[in-house]
């Protein structure tokens, strides 16, 4: 997993972009224990520089942290290259040494760092070839991007034999030749893409639900006893009940 995080508000622009490795057969509670040591910081990758205004150089520059960013992951997934393939002997919690194969299972990270490590655009899903103009439709399956072949192809020959001449990689929203995780023995780059569970989820989607009922609540002249139904509710174990809201409801 990873997590691009300024560091500073006040003396410009400083950040760091941690990459943390984990266990994926733990339990939530010791993943979330910050005791527990369950998640462990791997390497700090190097943050590119600001683009210049040159178009030009812009695009030489992005060439440069493209090819850093993948050199840097080539390092660090080193390691798991052979154990992936020939397995490794490790110790099991029951006293026995057993061959085991680790395997990349998972890249948790937000939209923005996940179409930086995979090579696609901003605005295409990274695990499916579904047009920017129906994600979230839900009305077609799409097949898996096979970064394989993005990785072999090439602007001046996209078009061949067994291509369409609408699919060109504009329109499939992707940049050759530049996914971090493909290489990679038994891992399939396409499976790998996990939501990040701030971002996505509670920043995400949950805000955008929770606006989209506000105003309809408001629309309807319903949100003030939207909220008191909620202040009634009692506490329960796996509910928690706002502090103030209760203490208006049982004085």
């Amino acid at each position: 997993m990873s997590d691009q995080t300024y560091l500073t508000n006040f003396s410009g622009d400083k950040k760091a972009w941690p990459v943390y490795i984990t266990l994926g057969n733990l339990p939530s509670g010791r993943h979330n224990s910050p005791t527990s040591m369950a998640v462990l910081l791997l390497a700090l990758l190097p943050i590119p520089p600001k683009l210049s205004k040159s178009s030009r150089a812009d695009q030489h520059q992005r060439q440069i942290n493209a090819d850093t960013l993948r050199d840097v992951f080539e390092l660090i997934f080193a390691p798991l290259q052979d154990p992936a393939h020939d397995g490794v002997p490790i110790d099991c919690a029951n006293w026995k040494v057993r061959r085991c194969f680790p395997i990349l299972a998972g890249w948790i990270a937000d939209h923005m760092e996940n179409i930086g490590l995979h090579g696609i655009r901003s605005h295409v899903c990274p695990r499916c070839e579904v047009p920017p103009v129906e994600l979230g439709t839900n009305m077609k399956v799409y097949p898996l991007r096979d970064y394989a072949i993005y990785h072999h192809y090439d602007y001046e020959n996209w078009i061949g034999e067994t291509d369409p001449a609408d699919i060109t990689p504009e329109s499939l929203g992707i940049r050759l030749g530049q996914n971090v995780f493909y290489g990679l023995n038994w891992v399939s780059p396409s499976d790998l893409h996990k939501p990040d569970m701030l971002h996505t989820v509670y920043l995400g989607l949950f805000k955008h639900m929770m606006d989209w009922i506000q105003g309809f609540l408001k629309k309807h002249g319903r949100l003030e006893a939207f909220d008191e139904v909620w202040k009634a509710l009692p506490p329960y174990p796996g509910f928690l009940v706002p502090k103030k809201a209760y203490r208006e409801v049982t004085q």
